[in-house]
């Protein structure tokens, strides 16, 4: 680290009270003789506890944003391993990047089951379980949006103060400064090296990666872009959490990894999964009223709704896009469907989202809201972040009809093609009044690779859908 994360990183545990000289400990514990004197960090936080002193605002004005692609992406590592080759000699031109498959080799040895929870704070969960069986940390990775999730099973389960339970946090930064992405992640990608609380807000220096979870106690170091470097990094991860007993994290920037393409699903699931969500919400779409309220989940289904929207001519006032707290859609759309009992409510959801928070479907169940139309749209994979399989998939062992049934909705059904789905969807509106329904759409993974994104804000989206939702 430099002056400057060193420098935050200070402001930051003083503000947690944490003393100067444990502040020294730990920075020398990580940095090793990079550190900064203990006069220094005494002096630097005295300065803070005073409300004295600022750093320097070092975000440049001139920095070029390029929106990026997974093809963009692909043609840039190759470009750059060109570079690399022209470059040999000089190692600190060389830009490097990791091999998923060589670093998979390097963290294998102690992972006996590859498990995708239902959540990020349950991943917590049964890192904790594993440890205290078998004696050795568990690896959970996520994306920085779900550190919400892992929060409280972290601060009052895992930490070495409690219960002592180390586990490695692997976490994909995104929304990193001067990076495009989602609106959701702009806010919390420049958070992402400090999450603090209200004593400081704002990390001024977002060009360098300067904290990482100083709040929760947790040291931290980005992950080197070569294995020599990822090695050293897995080190000193097994290190301090064997001494310490408590979590170290790898913050992952964007690019630090070659690109990875999942295999492909088995030919015959396709067959008899004939639609893609886009063809699927398509044929939705065409029941839908114009009082009708949509509330649509995080991800690719807004994504293509609010494209099928512009597509069609219609406005976008009748929808709620639901572009972050992936897994709340049910329970925004549960909020309106009770104060608009009048009002048909439309939940198009996703079976990622379902999972993730799937409590909700009891209280849906139980609030009996009559107006209340559940859609599920399950093609078995988490197809926003890659892909990655859910256990929704498995169409033999797991039913969200089934689920759903036995919490209290009312009507359940299942469609699979253009046919069913309209029947199903005539079917739904002539219910007026007994409800909620469920009608779960199995179909493929995958999306349109030229899929856009929202071209209007936030702000815009929240203002029309309000007003919307006063018309009687």
């Amino acid at each position: 680290m430099n002056k400057e994360n060193f420098y935050f990183y200070v402001k930051v545990r003083t503000a947690l009270n944490i003393p100067a000289k444990d502040i020294h400990e730990e920075l020398c514990f990580v940095c090793g003789d990079e550190t900064s004197s203990l006069k220094t960090i005494e002096e630097w936080s005295k300065c803070f506890r005073e409300g004295r002193e600022e750093a320097e605002d070092e975000v440049r004005s001139d920095s070029l944003v390029i929106e990026t692609t997974s093809e963009s992406i692909e043609q840039q590592v190759k470009e750059q391993q060109k570079r690399n080759e022209k470059v040999r000699d000089m190692p600190q031109l060389v830009r490097d990047f990791l091999d998923p498959a060589e670093f998979y080799q390097q963290i294998k040895n102690n992972l006996c089951h590859h498990i995708i929870t239902a959540n990020e704070g349950s991943a917590v969960g049964l890192a904790c379980g594993s440890y205290m069986v078998t004696g050795q940390p568990s690896l959970v990775y996520l994306q920085n949006c779900g550190l919400g999730n892992i929060v409280n099973p972290i601060i009052s389960l895992a930490t070495s103060s409690i219960y002592g339970l180390p586990m490695l946090l692997l976490i994909g930064w995104r929304g990193e400064p001067d990076k495009p992405d989602e609106p959701q992640h702009r806010v919390q990608g420049p958070a992402t090296p400090s999450m603090l609380d209200e004593q400081i807000l704002f990390i001024k220096t977002l060009n360098t990666i300067c904290i990482f979870l100083a709040a929760l106690g947790i040291p931290f170091q980005s992950l080197p872009n070569n294995h020599d470097g990822a090695g050293q990094a897995l080190e000193t991860a097994r290190h301090y959490m064997k001494t310490t007993k408590g979590p170290y994290a790898l913050l992952v920037k964007r690019e630090t990894f070659l690109p990875y393409k999942l295999p492909k699903i088995d030919v015959d699931v396709e067959i008899r999964l004939p639609l893609t969500r886009e063809q699927a919400l398509e044929c939705v779409m065409n029941h839908f009223q114009q009082q009708d309220i949509v509330v649509s989940t995080t991800g690719m289904l807004s994504r293509e709704l609010f494209e099928l929207r512009t597509k069609r001519h219609d406005g976008h006032e009748q929808d709620f896009l639901t572009i972050g707290g992936m897994g709340h859609a049910s329970s925004i759309a549960l909020g309106i469907a009770i104060q608009k009992p009048n009002r048909t409510v439309f939940c198009l959801d996703g079976d990622g989202a379902v999972l993730m928070h799937m409590g909700i479907l009891a209280n849906i169940a139980a609030a009996t809201p009559s107006n209340f139309k559940h859609i599920v749209f399950n093609n078995g994979a988490h197809d926003s972040v890659g892909g990655q399989p859910t256990v929704a998939g498995n169409h033999e062992k797991f039913s969200f009809c089934h689920i759903a049934q036995d919490c209290g909705y009312k009507h359940v059904m299942i469609a699979t093609n253009q046919f069913e789905i309209n029947e199903a969807m005539e079917k739904i509106r002539a219910i007026n009044s007994d409800g909620p329904i469920l009608l779960e759409l199995r179909i493929q993974t995958g999306h349109r690779k030229n899929l856009g994104r929202p071209t209007r804000s936030t702000d815009e989206n929240r203002k029309d859908f309000m007003h919307f939702l006063q018309l009687n």
